[in-house]
């Protein structure tokens, strides 16, 4: 079934209105989608997200309604989050920041973080009300429960300069021996406390005039480590998605290795 996404406040405030509290009115965008783009027609049938891990099914009714064939308080699913959390921060490249933002919802990010680096993009070039709704149109596409948080942008050195919690990997090139981001996640994840491993894997992506000197020095003093994603120089968005591809490809070798054998 498809997949429409509403925000979780939303389907709580049903069971507030009284009656069986399963009938939710659509807004304009989300009646376009179904009945103009889905050309879904009353009795279809979808899948309902909040994007917090839960899942309804419901009936498209006629007059822009939709009917939950489960109570709000009792989704058909729930799914807790998959940790340690994943976290992407990139420095607004003036071209892709939209394609970056829907792959990295794709590969599994958690927290997207926009940056303002002193060699990257201004903050007008940041439509962020477009982004979200990119963020949100992934979601569904990829059917994903939980849905990545995208942040305001931040001006990059400032943000750098907090101190760095979980395991915070700054992508960076052009100095010598540094070791690469697939290596050095294992030899910092291998030596992690728990706690250290419930805070995230993050990873800071540059802008493609690399980051500066004074935002790396920055960064190193707050307790990122600086890391290589190879010998080739990378536009911010190659560097974005494959970096993320990393973290990703590492924290599903580790469910997979953590569960239990089955019977």
């Amino acid at each position: 079934m498809r997949r429409l996404l509403i925000a979780p406040e939303r389907i709580a405030a049903l069971a507030q209105r009284g009656g069986d509290g399963r009938c939710l009115i659509l807004e304009d965008q989300e009646s376009h989608y179904l009945e103009r783009v889905l050309r879904y027609r009353p009795g279809d049938r979808l899948a309902l997200v909040d994007g917090v891990g839960q899942l309804w099914t419901a009936l498209l009714e006629p007059e822009r309604r939709l009917r939950l064939e489960q109570a709000p308080q009792a989704p058909l699913r729930k799914e807790a989050p998959i940790t340690p959390s994943l976290e992407l921060s990139m420095a607004v490249p003036k071209r892709e920041a939209d394609l970056v933002w829907r792959m990295a919802t794709e590969l599994g990010a958690d927290r997207l973080q926009p940056l303002l680096a002193a060699r990257g993009t201004a903050a007008e070039r940041c439509p962020l009300d477009r982004w979200r709704g990119i963020v949100r149109e992934a979601t569904e596409q990829c059917e994903r429960l939980w849905q990545p948080l995208l942040e305001s942008p931040c001006e990059a050195g400032t943000w750098l300069a907090r101190p760095a919690t979980g395991i915070a990997l700054l992508a960076t090139t052009r100095r010598d021996a540094l070791p690469l981001c697939s290596q050095r996640l294992r030899q910092l994840a291998d030596g992690a406390s728990h706690s250290e491993l419930a805070a995230g894997i993050r990873l800071a992506i540059g802008p493609e005039g690399g980051w500066s000197p004074e935002e790396e020095e920055r960064a190193e003093a707050a307790g990122w480590h600086p890391v290589s994603l190879g010998g080739s120089i990378l536009r911010t968005a190659t560097a974005a998605v494959g970096g993320l591809a990393v973290l990703a490809d590492w924290r599903a070798l580790r469910s997979a290795s953590c569960r239990p054998p089955s019977p």
